[in-house]
């Protein structure tokens, strides 16, 4: 199966650079390229991508604007957004997440690091490490939520199973699903069922909303922000 990606970063090299590096892949293809947010929703409804490499700062609509309406867009539903980043973590990080991306990579990443990433939210998995995971929730629950966003009081959990939120709670800390099952002593395909129907249950978009919520409804204790 290839995994279609549509690049949207306003620097023109850049892009050159990723259409090089991710065409060269068996299971990867390039099917458009956006200068800006504006382009990107277009090209997104155009191609219907399976992942989009979006850059956050790009003149006129900036990426994080495109990242909310391609996610906002049910014709879109199998469209994940990967954010790029000047830094690991940034003030607009958080803003991302609860516009719908599915995760972020640093532009100073590794070739491999970016494709292990494309592959990794294209099969729905967030791209968020422990140490990352800690710091993104915690700007996330910091900053006010935008108007239309629900609350997420802990009610919201009773229809999960006390499995279900044992794993919720486990991927909150940043645990992949390989080191998950190992802690619980069952597969992998056991957990990423146990993630999946949590998400349904909770209508959370992807892995990195589900982690949201489990901070947002107290499933598990908000980090404290560092000295």
């Amino acid at each position: 199966m290839t995994i279609r990606v549509l690049l949207a970063d306003d620097q023109t090299l850049l892009r050159g650079a990723f259409r090089v590096l991710i065409d060269a892949e068996d299971d990867m293809q390039v099917v458009g390229e956006a200068a800006d947010g504006r382009e990107a929703v277009e090209l997104a409804k155009a191609t219907r991508p399976d992942v989009v490499l979006m850059d956050i700062r790009m003149p006129g609509v900036d990426g994080l604007s495109a990242t909310a309406a391609i996610c906002g867009d049910p014709e879109l539903a199998g469209t994940r957004v990967l954010i790029l980043t000047t830094f690991e973590i940034d003030e607009y990080v958080a803003q991302a997440l609860r516009a719908g991306a599915g995760g972020f990579l640093g532009k100073d990443a590794e070739p491999t690091e970016l494709l292990a990433a494309i592959r990794r939210v294209a099969a729905g998995d967030p791209l968020l490490s422990p140490a990352a995971t800690r710091a993104v929730i915690d700007q996330l629950l910091a900053q006010p939520a935008a108007p239309q966003a629900p609350t997420a009081a802990p009610e919201r959990l009773a229809g999960l199973t006390a499995r279900e939120r044992e794993v919720m709670a486990m991927a909150a800390t940043g645990l992949s699903n390989e080191e998950i099952a190992a802690r619980m002593y069952v597969s992998p395909f056991t957990i990423r069922t146990h993630i999946h129907r949590a998400m349904a249950k909770l209508d959370a978009r992807d892995r990195a909303q589900l982690v949201a919520l489990a901070y947002q409804t107290g499933l598990v204790p908000t980090p404290h922000p560092k000295p």
